[in-house]
């Protein structure tokens, strides 16, 4: 990942209610949200929500379908692992012990053995 899309990234993310946009496509992941339910969620005005979700598409934080009348949002997950991995790339100098509770907080978040198989 390039240095300026990763500050483009930030950039996004770097306004409340864009960042609880992001917070809550995450949350409903994989099917997304129409972007008048992200609108109504976060008792934001549809032309300021719009402008919003623009922002996180164009920084590839969020990516949209049409169904229907509908546009459908969703968190773009790989853009944001792809960020998360630049960030710790040269995490602890080659001494992962240092690392460890990172990890393993970023680990609680992955789906268990189980529900993979599903």
């Amino acid at each position: 990942m390039e240095t300026s899309q990763l500050t483009a990234t930030f950039a996004a993310l770097a306004q409340d209610t864009r960042l609880e946009v992001f917070r809550l496509l995450v949350r409903h992941e994989p099917q997304g949200l129409a972007a008048g339910e992200i609108a109504r969620q976060l008792a934001v005005p549809h032309n300021t929500m719009s402008a919003h979700l623009a922002v996180l598409t164009r920084a590839q934080l969020a990516v949209s379908r049409r169904q229907g009348r509908s546009i459908i949002y969703r968190a773009n997950l790989d853009h944001m692992e792809k960020t998360l991995q630049f960030l710790v790339r040269d995490c602890c100098a080659g001494h992962p012990e240092v690392c460890e509770p990172l990890m393993n907080t970023l680990a609680g978040c992955a789906p268990s053995e189980e529900n993979r198989q599903r």
